[in-house]
């Protein structure tokens, strides 16, 4: 396995509230290897949202540490790109200018930037979009978008906070296959929050399963299925093995909660 680029350690979250003080996470522990796939799995509320604002550095720890290629995430990091649920377009924009964002924000060339972002845009199928608004585009192809958005500054490392969530069925399952296809052309390194274990499976090189909350590492499980997964992946007995092996974990933490 290539060296950690990303590392959590004792990682503890607490909230002030009206009720009083309220733990997101506890004594969580994760680790990402460099060009890796790691989903991070876990019921609604356990604090994987949370979690993934901690390694962008939009959120600090109560306790425990993050770093990233051995440097403490103390903030926002250039290197760091993110894709969110929803893809956060701006209805004004060009697909293209859109793209752009981060190269306009981090006050990269954007000549260089604008050849990134046409490449980027081949890549996941929306060359000839380039010049279409976000209204103009499906569900699906707006979070190509968001993706290649999240890729154009060349980041070390991408986060993905549920990006199919809001995608009917057939979508989501197409999208599934565009990542994986995306990844393996671009070896990044991802951490991807899901709470839909088929996604998990069928997406990850390995797999971190969180508690209820505080969430807190219980699991990690890696994938032995191999690349390129298909749509006839997900009928094959393995992958239905390593699904209803999770849901039976899963049935245990609803039970001993």
């Amino acid at each position: 396995m290539s060296e950690i680029l990303l590392q959590v350690q004792g990682l503890g979250v607490t909230y002030a509230s009206a009720r009083g003080k309220v733990k997101a996470l506890e004594g969580l522990d994760a680790r990402l290897h460099r060009g890796e796939f790691l989903a991070v799995l876990g019921p609604s509320g356990c604090g994987k949202s949370t979690l993934l604002k901690l390694v962008a550095g939009l959120l600090r720890p109560s306790a425990g540490r993050v770093t990233l290629a051995g440097e403490p995430i103390n903030g926002p990091r250039p290197d760091v790109g993110i894709v969110f649920q929803q893809p956060t377009l701006l209805p004004w924009q060009s697909t293209l200018n859109n793209v752009l964002l981060p190269i306009r924000t981090l006050r990269r060339d954007l000549a260089q930037g604008r050849r990134r972002a046409l490449e980027l845009l081949q890549l996941v199928g929306l060359e000839t979009f380039a010049n279409h608004y976000p209204g103009e585009l499906s569900g699906g192809m707006q979070q190509r978008v968001g993706i290649a958005r999240g890729l154009v500054h060349d980041p070390a490392l991408l986060l993905m906070d549920e990006p199919f969530a809001a995608l009917d069925a057939m979508t989501r399952e197409h999208m599934m296959l565009e990542l994986q296809r995306i990844w393996m052309a671009t070896c990044k390194s991802i951490v991807f929050i899901t709470h839909s274990i088929p996604e998990a499976v069928f997406l990850a090189d390995r797999i971190v399963v969180l508690s209820a909350r505080p969430g807190r590492t219980i699991r990690e499980l890696s994938i032995d299925l191999p690349r390129p997964r298909t749509v006839a992946t997900m009928g094959e007995p393995r992958f239905n093995s390593i699904c209803n092996e999770l849901r039976s974990l899963f049935t245990e933490l609803v039970h001993f909660n």
